[in-house]
């Protein structure tokens, strides 16, 4: 035994090393998109990320920090590194999981060695599945970033680990000394992602599989059950229950007796800790039955696991019974009362780490999301309260609506049931007022139409009703009469609504959910991935593919029309030829038919799959258009397949060794069962080697740096002491990376729109940061408090004339604006004008002087031109604070410039866009009116600021050192991020254009002397020259080998150089149109030819961008070329002998 557990830990070993040496080689070398930026600020500099938190992944990502020796550019490979030997760490786990359990059902308990035909079986399985997990998609995309998602792996893999440790030693002395550690490393895990939790139903299975002898299918559904109790206690009870006992001590020592914040939290640390200690110590020296009682009676009542829900019946009830359970039993389990004692203090130990928070949050550092510096606010953090909740088992469906009740005096106020108090800190009005926490209203819970409540309510929200329909085919529904007036509890009035039948519930559970959310997901990693754009259903993005035509083109079409950049030319499309998966099902096979051990554990590992994959996908309930891809939430069910691939190694040998066996003898000789081992663990290396060979391309990130570069860029093109509106993570988190980690542009505020909706963050938005000072408003923390104005409303007699901003601000904040019987602030006004001092904007340079004479005296906001404010009628309190912000700049000489974020939606521009102008990536805020500017578009262009940016100030992401495909890998929102950089870049050239045009139109229609003819043929020349090297410097620093060119981005530019060509006779230029353009009619040409071989229903799932293309888009290249000079007779030939229609085009034409 001892050469094999030396091999064992050997190659254990050496697949930790072949999964770093993978990792640390593919690892993004700064911040990724999504929340990876903010994590990697989070560990930097221990401040506070977005609910619900993961302070020990922060307290981990700061020790590898200090690897970065200072060198803040280095900062985010240490935690990428992180992520790397975590997952790393994860692959040596499996592999030692997988040669545990092959052994356990290869070699017998007694056996005193193991012949080399075994040691083969059980270590090829064991390479067979480490190695398809450590090249599997989904966890090699979660093990190159900074994301959790690597260290909850981890821990899942320890846990599960742990418990075969135990497996091994539960008849030893000690042996509960592994459930102790899993309670902590499951207490470690909550800190980090609450994944880690559902691991638990299987290790209680090993735990009944071990203990007992004369297992049934009846003990495994009561330890199931008993399991699911235990991850309810935890959960609702054990992780809530600390927070909830805290709060009484807290509102006891600050309230009561007049302490300050967070003594109370002290003091019930300090006596829960105590009342552990004292526990475990008479748990241990056995003398006093009393005290023992006394001990654990106080513990569980410390841990807050009796608290459970709102009611305080609960815990009365749940304590009755635990101390009946004491005083009663004839016997007391000492054992097992020091095993649940001490479980639960390592998971309290564990979990303390919360208070890093609390610590951190009162310190205020410039990133303090939900700022949680005391309990009631850490709770509500806690509990993703900001999320909002949605229904799982039993609720609401998606034309659900509130319940009004009609008062005798006629006033009508909605229905709902009021839960418990909601305690936040007094906003204090001087620095000498004494701490102290306010009610500040109570949890309200709606009550809804009930005749609209069903079961298992998978399609309940009303803003997803047509993507619901789309999924499912039509969501037709029943009539249902709703109530939705009542009077003294009886039904006053009702209306006609559309209730999902169970069948379209069930319907899109299974094609969205469960097929497309999960099953889609899976095969991904075990049969291949078509591409790596994101899919909605479609047949041509995101679909799980095998490489092999008769299963795949039934679905897809015929795949090997696919167009290059969708399929072969795409690097996330992945062919296994479903090797893993068979490999599974034969591991899963061999395992569960091939002894009672087997069968046992066999629902270890399918219990570990459930609870991690389909378990989740019914938590989560999703609904359909999600904004990434969420295959990342599915990795720990990956890992348990990825053991049932392993075992395919022992199954295939198993299999063969049947097929081969000698009829007269029964068996299968030495030799035979060599030979087949031999074979089965070439299968078994062979299937993880093609994996690799198909997904190394598309997740090595090394020289890509496109998201601090482009963070930067949105910071560069603002100036000086700038204010910035974002609104996603996308365009927030890298710019937050590029100043709290990188210290670029710390003098510019940026401001999240969507959090500015919480008076937390209009509260942070007020403090100094580095180098920018805080944002004036004249707006009070004290005006906006206690979420006072989270939604403001225009009264009924709302005055539309045109009102100074601070008339009708001052209005709004005077409390008296909340006097009406809803309680709720109303707007008087709602056509806001805000003075501009021209001189003043002049000398700030916001405008130049020759544009002074045209800008307009005040900024007009008038709400009744916004849709966003009408559609809701009123504003929230971001847009508030928005308007606030830059009324308060106007006033101040402009000392904050304002600026949106370039991808910031039109719903947040407060009816501001005719003064908004591009920049480069943002947009500024200027007296200048701009005609051109849509609703929905901003067409205008400060072109001097944007091609000073541009060319001076943008950086390029490592892409302007590619001269080819596969020097780099761009995922879908990388080269959607460089689409949107090129997308500006092209409206600064054509902003330049337009000028140019402008001013050939002025030198034709005026009459000039020859001074000024000159100084405008010079503007002319200057013009055509800047937007022509911008065309230039776009190509070169973001090449198109770097990242294809994204629909109409080549119409654009051609478009351009054609005018230049025309204009300046510069033939260099009007051939780069033609070339353009002859390129992307090319390129596209596939794309309709592949969309002409598909039959209605597929070519039914197209997008409209692509039957777009197929179309409109064709016969505008086409004009476009004819424009440019090119030959579109020769061109449509050419597209003709590629197998293009053109009369179907034109039949779609002309309907």
């Amino acid at each position: 035994m001892k050469r094999y557990n030396l091999i064992n830990n050997s190659l254990g070993w050496l697949c930790f090393v072949i999964a770093a040496v993978t990792y640390l080689l593919t690892i993004e070398p700064t911040a990724s998109f999504w929340d990876c930026p903010e994590f990697i600020s989070q560990g930097y500099k221990l401040e506070v990320g977005h609910p619900p938190g993961n302070p020990i992944f922060m307290l981990a990502a700061r020790f590898f920090v200090n690897f970065a020796f200072g060198d803040v550019s280095k900062v985010a490979v240490m935690v990428n590194s992180m992520s790397a030997l975590l997952s790393a760490g994860t692959i040596l786990l499996l592999f030692w999981t997988i040669t545990h359990l092959v052994k356990r059902l290869t070699v017998k308990d007694d056996a005193t060695e193991i012949s080399l035909v075994q040691m083969m079986v059980i270590f090829g399985s064991g390479i067979c599945g480490a190695l398809a997990y450590t090249w599997s998609d989904t966890f090699w995309f979660s093990a190159v970033e900074g994301e959790v998602y690597a260290f909850s792996s981890f821990c899942t893999a320890l846990v599960f680990w742990l418990i075969l440790k135990w497996e091994n030693r539960a008849e030893q002395p000690h042996s509960d000394k592994y459930l102790i550690l899993i309670a902590y490393v499951i207490g470690i895990s909550i800190a980090v992602h609450l994944l880690n939790l559902l691991c638990i139903p299987a290790i209680g299975l090993v735990i009944y599989y071990r203990l007992w002898k004369n297992t049934t299918a009846k003990g495994s559904l009561i330890t199931l059950a008993f399991s699911a109790i235990v991850v309810g206690l935890i959960l609702y009870g054990l992780v809530p229950g600390f927070i909830e006992v805290s709060q009484y001590f807290e509102l006891f020592f600050v309230n009561v007796i007049g302490c300050s914040y967070n003594v109370g939290v002290l003091i019930y640390a300090i006596l829960a800790v105590s009342c552990f200690i004292w526990a475990i110590s008479e748990l241990y020296k056995q003398k006093s039955v009393g005290k023992i009682r006394l001990s654990v009676i106080l513990s569980i009542f410390f841990s807050g696991i009796p608290f459970i829900g709102d009611n305080m019946l609960i815990p009365v009830i749940i304590m009755a019974g635990v101390i009946a359970y004491l005083f009663l039993a004839k016997k007391l389990p000492v054992r097992i009362l020091n095993l649940v004692v001490m479980s639960i203090f390592v998971i309290f130990i564990g979990y303390s780490s919360y208070a890093l928070l609390l610590i951190r949050a009162s310190a205020n550092p410039p990133m303090n999301q939900n700022a949680p510096d005391n309990v009631f606010a850490l709770a509500s953090y806690l509990n993703r309260e900001q999320y909002g909740e949605r229904p799982l088992f039993y609720g609401q469906t998606h034309q659900s609506r509130v319940v009004y009740d009609v008062k005798d005096n006629g006033e009508v106020t909605p229905m709902y049931k009021e839960g418990r108090p909601i305690y936040a800190k007094t906003v204090k009005t001087s620095e000498d007022q004494p701490d102290h926490y306010e009610i500040t209203g109570y949890k309200k819970d709606y009550v809804m139409a009930p005749e609209l409540n069903m079961l298992f309510p998978r399609i309940y929200s009303g803003a997803h009703a047509a993507a619901y329909s789309d999924w499912i085919g039509g969501l037709h529904g029943k009539p249902v009469e709703a109530t939705k007036y009542m009077r003294n509890g009886q039904p006053l009035q009702t209306e006609m609504l559309v209730k999902p039948t169970m069948g379209e519930s069930l319907r899109f559970f299974l094609v969205y959910q469960l097929n497309h959310m999960y099953w889609r997901y899976f095969m991904w990693n075990f049969a291949g991935r078509q591409n790596d754009i994101q899919g909605n259903g479609e047949v041509n993005h995101g679909n799980w593919i095998s490489g092999i035509p008769f299963i795949d083109n039934p679905r897809l079409g015929d795949q090997s029309l696919l167009p290059y950049s969708d399929g072969e030319g795409n690097k996330g499309h992945n062919v296994f030829f479903m090797l893993p998966l068979i490999m599974g099902i034969i591991g899963l096979g061999w395992q569960a038919f091939t002894s009672k051990r087997g069968i046992e554990q066999f629902w270890v590992i399918f219990f570990l799959f459930f609870m991690t994959g389909i378990a989740i996908v019914l938590y989560l309930n999703q609904t359909p258009t999600q904004p990434r891809e969420r295959d990342y939430a599915f990795a720990g069910s990956f890992y348990a397949f990825a053991i049932w691939v392993g075992m395919g190694v022992a199954g295939l040998w198993a299999l063969l060794n049947e097929l081969l066996k000698d009829k007269k003898t029964a068996g299968t000789g030495a030799k035979k069962q060599l030979g087949t081992a031999i074979f089965a663990c070439f299968v078994g290396l062979a299937v993880p080697l093609q994996m690799v060979s198909q997904t190394w391309n598309d997740h090595d990130r090394s020289g890509r740096y496109v998201t601090r570069d482009f963070g930067m860029n949105y910071l560069d093109s603002v100036d000086e002491n700038g204010i910035i509106f974002t609104n996603g993570d996308n365009d927030t988190f890298p710019l937050w990376y590029a100043q709290e980690v990188e210290g670029h542009r710390t003098d510019v505020k940026v401001v999240n729109l969507s959090y500015l909706t919480t008076d937390w963050y209009a509260n942070q938005v007020k403090h100094p940061s580095y180098e920018a000072a805080g944002i004036e408003t004249l707006a009070k923390p004290e005006d906006y408090g206690y979420d006072r104005m989270n939604f403001n409303y225009f009264s009924a007699e709302c005055d539309t004339t045109p009102v100074h901003i601070f008339t009708a601000l001052r209005q709004l904040y005077d409390k008296k604006s909340s006097e009406n019987p809803w309680g709720a602030p109303m707007m008087d006004y709602n056509n806001f004008i805000i003075p501009v001092d021209i001189p003043a904007a002049v000398k700030a340079g916001r405008i130049s002087e020759h544009e002074a004479d045209m800008a307009d005296t005040a900024i007009q906001a008038n709400m009744t031109n916004d849709r966003e404010a009408m559609r809701h009628g009123g504003l929230t309190l971001s847009q508030v604070l928005s308007l606030d912000m830059l009324a308060t700049s106007v006033k101040n000489g402009w000392k904050n410039p304002i600026y949106f974020a370039s991808t910031v939606p039109s719903d947040y521009y407060l009816a501001l866009q005719p003064y908004m102008r591009s920049t480069g990536m943002a947009y500024e805020v200027t007296p200048v009116r701009n005609d051109e500017n849509s609703d929905y578009e901003i067409s205008a262009v400060n072109t001097d600021k944007a091609y000073r940016n541009i060319t001076e100030k943008f950086r390029w992401g490592g892409l302007d050192k590619v001269t080819d495909p596969s020097q780099i890998y761009l995922d879908e929102t990388v080269r959607k991020m460089v689409t949107t950089t090129r997308s500006y870049i092209i409206s600064a050239a054509t902003g330049m254009i337009n000028e140019a045009a402008m001013a050939e139109r002025a030198d034709s229609v005026a009459e000039l002397d020859d001074k000024a003819r000159q100084e405008l043929a010079e503007f002319k020349a200057d013009r055509y020259a800047k937007a022509l090297n911008l065309l230039k410097l776009m190509e070169e620093k973001l090449p198109e080998a770097a990242s294809p060119y994204a629909i109409q981005v080549p119409q654009r530019m051609a478009q351009i150089y054609a005018r230049i060509g025309i204009a300046t006779g510069n033939k260099e230029a009007s051939a780069r149109a033609v070339e353009l353009l002859e390129n992307e009619l090319m390129r596209y040409g596939k794309n309709v030819k592949y969309y002409q071989s598909l039959n209605p229903w597929q070519y039914s799932t197209l997008p409209q961008t692509d039957k777009f293309i197929e179309t409109y888009y064709m016969v505008y290249l086409l004009q476009d070329l004819s424009d440019a000079g090119g030959d579109t007779e020769k061109m449509v030939d050419r597209l003709t002998d590629l197998g293009i229609n053109f009369d179907r085009i034109v039949s779609i034409l002309q309907k």
